[in-house]
């Protein structure tokens, strides 16, 4: 039996749902992924944590975002000081 044209356009949005679905991981996976690499090597280089500590502060501007990053800020500034 035949498949409508509605059935079609569901069966296109459903799978067109899913792409996006992946697609929104995938991306979310390689943030995670660069935001480690990235806090791991500022917290090795005193150079790098500057930078990093600025961009921050800079960037993060709700009050939920800056209250998660302030233990990291610390460490941050603390490496950043041993220069």
């Amino acid at each position: 039996m035949a498949r409508s044209i509605d059935q079609q356009i569901a069966e296109a949005q459903a799978r067109l749902n899913r792409l996006k679905t992946r697609a929104k991981a995938t991306e979310t996976r390689r943030k995670i992924i660069v935001g480690a690499i990235v806090t791991t090597e500022a917290l090795k280089d005193p150079k790098i944590a500057r930078w990093m500590a600025a961009t921050l502060r800079k960037n993060a501007t709700r009050e939920v975002d800056q209250k998660e990053l302030t233990g990291l800020l610390a460490d941050l500034d603390a490496k950043a000081a041993e220069a």
